[in-house]
């Protein structure tokens, strides 16, 4: 299974972008399609995820602020950042769990800055 992830690059503090991350391969058995991030000199960190029947977990600091979604036909998850501010600035990484394994996005750099 191949993760592309996309979407990512700078913004203005208020503003919005939307993550996209798109699975190749054998990718027919996902279960859980999530996003995480990871800030400079912070560990990763869960974003949001969302399950196969539609679950959704966010993390406290951006919900209401943050809506992930997945379309099945298209194996794809995205994540729709409202109202970014600088601390969440960092890489964003993509993650699928099917029922054998996990699989990890190449990374997108998201940075809010004025």
């Amino acid at each position: 299974v191949q993760l592309q992830a996309s979407g990512g690059g700078l913004v203005q503090p208020g503003g919005s972008l939307r993550l996209s991350c798109a699975a190749s391969g054998s990718s027919s058995d996902i279960n859980v399609m999530g996003w995480y991030r990871q800030a400079p000199g912070m560990q990763r960190a869960l974003v949001a995820h969302i399950t196969s029947g539609g679950f959704t977990n966010y993390a406290d600091s951006v919900k209401g602020r943050f809506t992930i979604s997945r379309d099945n036909a298209k194996n794809t998850v995205y994540l729709q950042m409202n109202s970014l501010k600088p601390e969440d600035t960092a890489v964003y990484y993509c993650k699928i769990v099917t029922s054998l394994y996990a699989y990890w996005g190449q990374g997108t750099q998201v940075t809010v800055s004025s």
